[in-house]
Formats: C-alpha cells, structure tokens, sequence
C-alpha cells in the first residue's frame, strides 16, 4: 500500500477512537450525575425541615406518597434496612453489586439551635476535599471527574446557595453515596465514613443512621460486610 495512503488510513483510525472515547467519556458523565439527582430528589422526606420552623422540629413533608413514590423510596431505603440487620458471614466471598443497597444515607445534625452556618460550612467542606456540584449540593469527585457521595442540606430542597452564605442556616446536612455506581464501593464508604467524622468535629454535630438513631459502630461495620 502507498506509503501516503496508509498514513491517511492511520490517522483517520486514530480520529475514529479519539471521538469515540470522548462520546464514552461523555454519556458515563451524563449517566453518574443523573444516578446523583435521583438520590437527590429521593432523600429521605423524614430528614427534611421546614427552614420556617424556629426551633428545627424534623418534619415529614407532603401529603403521604402515592404508589410509584413509595416504590421509589423504598429502592433506596429498604436495603440498607435489610442489610445491617443480616450480617454476612465473614468467610463469604464478594457480592455482587445488584446485591449491595442501592442508596447509604445518613445525617448530621447542628447540636447549636441556630444550626450550621453557610460560611463554616463552606469552608469545612473545603477542608475535606470537597466539591461544589452544578446541583447546588457539594460532591466527593474521584480522579476521574466521576461523583462518589454528595451532601445535602437537611432544609428543602436540599440545595446550598452560591451567595448570602453568612447569612445561610441550615439545621443539619444528608450524606447519600449509590454503593452500586461506584467502583471500589468499601472504598468510597471508608471514605465517606471519615468524612462525615471529620465534619462533626469541626462543624459539632450529632451523626444520625439511616433511621434517625445515633450512628454507631456496629451499623457502620454491618453496612460496610454489605458491600464486601
């Protein structure tokens, strides 16, 4: 073949996997942001508060949900539920990842009644390495631009404002990872464990499970076999 020929032919080859690679690149991106806004929408309403309510009474939101929000809800709940009460034995081997819950989540609760203010709050998430998103909640973003955890206010709708921060409250932030759309789940719980210890101790606060109880070391230990 024609020396010129054949050089066309190469790079023409190397065009093609370049933009497939970026299409790849790019629908991934699309596909893991959109797994972090439906966790979004779906945290728990019973972690929710009205930022109207002085004193921060939790409060369920709504009216009570109709069939396809209960079924969403408890795609997200149930699991964690299930596992921390099963503990797997210690000689299992690895689970498969439709087996692992499909949503972790807990919370962190301001011991001070005026809650947690923007400012300490950006500068503590600042800290710890984490990220604000385009959802207007910050992210734990791996060395591929890809989300692993998300924090949300505990205020409806979740979000955290760009500007006003000094004069943002919030009684108490939602923690939320996907353990399935990641791809070293222990890892990133590990991480987000520490994360959410570090933030009690620099912000104060009481950390909540995923039922609103104190947050222990034995649920912590069960979810984490769930996902090994």
């Amino acid at each position: 073949m024609d020396k010129e020929i054949l050089r066309i032919v190469i790079i023409a080859t190397g065009l093609v996997v370049i933009i497939g690679m970026v299409l790849w690149s790019f629908a991934k991106s699309r596909k893991s942001k959109r797994h972090i806004h439906n966790s979004l929408k779906n945290i728990d309403p019973s972690l929710v508060l009205h930022p109207e309510n002085d004193e921060f009474e939790i409060v369920p939101l709504g009216s009570p949900l109709d069939d396809s929000d209960e079924m969403t809800i408890k795609r997200y709940r149930q699991p964690v539920e299930t596992e921390v009460e099963n503990r797997r034995p210690e000689s299992a081997g690895p689970i498969a990842k439709e087996r692992m819950p499909a949503l972790i989540q807990f919370s962190l609760v301001a011991i001070e009644d005026e809650g947690f203010n923007g400012v300490d709050l950006v500068n503590a998430f600042e800290n710890v390495g984490l990220e604000y998103g385009s959802l207007k909640i910050f992210e734990r973003i791996d060395m591929n631009r890809m989300v692993d955890f998300g924090v949300a206010s505990m205020v409806e709708p979740g979000t955290f404002p760009e500007t006003g921060l000094e004069d943002f409250y919030c009684p108490g932030l939602v923690f939320f990872m996907q353990p399935r759309e990641v791809d070293d789940p222990v890892a990133v719980f590990d991480d987000f464990i520490q994360t959410i210890d570090l933030l009690s101790l620099e912000l104060g606060g009481v950390k909540w499970d995923h039922q609103r109880q104190p947050l222990t070391e034995q649920t912590i230990e069960a979810i984490r076999n769930s996902l090994q």
